[in-house]
């Protein structure tokens, strides 16, 4: 294993779900000081507070993450909209904002987003989480390019079929049903592991990455190519 990350600290947010486990494990394995955060990001100043309790962040890696509402477009709540948002999207700024003056003092810094592929291509049933899922995004491209002058890289990861405990438990990966749709939607034909998505992930968060601005890159199997 590469020590590519060898003395950079790592904040990894809501580091016990979605791709937080395996996003941990791998950063270290690379060298990584991990600094792994499992707060609730909702509260207006939890970011502000994050920051300040881990100190120096070389990397912060936005890990934010929910169940995944199925509700048809008619029938979403003011309560679900808002709740989705309040998880996935306000904390992602905050978290910018609160991380960003240290970086700029010291010239460099890097912020990677885990993103979802729901943003780039429609799917029924899900409107709340794709929308808040595409502010993510939009956001990363935004400010990718304002913040590259000043040596700060901001890169997203759009996923989607990656193994996961939060989307893909083992009684959804075990239902036959959900093996069928596999092998119909996904070219791969299985779920991306892990590992292999927090390999890239680790490859974005290091210097080996450093040309990379306001990207955002599916992994997804081949389900969000066209």
């Amino acid at each position: 294993m590469s020590r590519m990350l060898q003395g950079l600290r790592v904040l990894v947010t809501q580091a016990d779900v979605f791709m937080g486990p395996a996003l941990c494990q791998t950063l270290a394995a690379h060298g990584a000081q991990v600094l792994a955060d499992t707060q609730d990001m909702r509260s207006t100043d939890a970011a502000q507070h994050l920051v300040a309790r881990h100190g120096h962040i070389d990397v912060l890696l936005v890990n934010l993450a929910m169940p995944a509402p199925s509700t048809p477009a008619g029938e979403v709540s003011e309560d679900e909209w808002q709740a989705v948002f309040d998880t996935m999207v306000h904390p992602l700024p905050r978290l910018v904002k609160a991380v960003l003056p240290q970086m700029q003092a010291r010239g460099h810094g890097k912020i990677l987003v885990m993103g979802s592929a729901s943003a780039l291509r429609g799917m029924k049933r899900a409107s709340s989480y794709s929308a808040a899922r595409g502010a993510q995004l939009a956001y990363v491209q935004a400010i990718g390019v304002e913040l590259a002058p000043l040596n700060i890289q901001v890169n997203a990861i759009a996923q989607n079929f990656v193994d996961n405990p939060t989307y893909f438990p083992p009684e959804v990966k075990a239902n036959p049903r959900f093996i069928e749709r596999m092998k119909r939607e996904v070219p791969l034909g299985r779920l991306v592991k892990a590992q292999e998505d927090a390999e890239f992930a680790a490859y974005l968060c290091s210097s080996n990455a450093d040309c990379f601005v306001g990207q955002v890159f599916p992994v997804s199997g081949g389900w969000a190519v066209r």
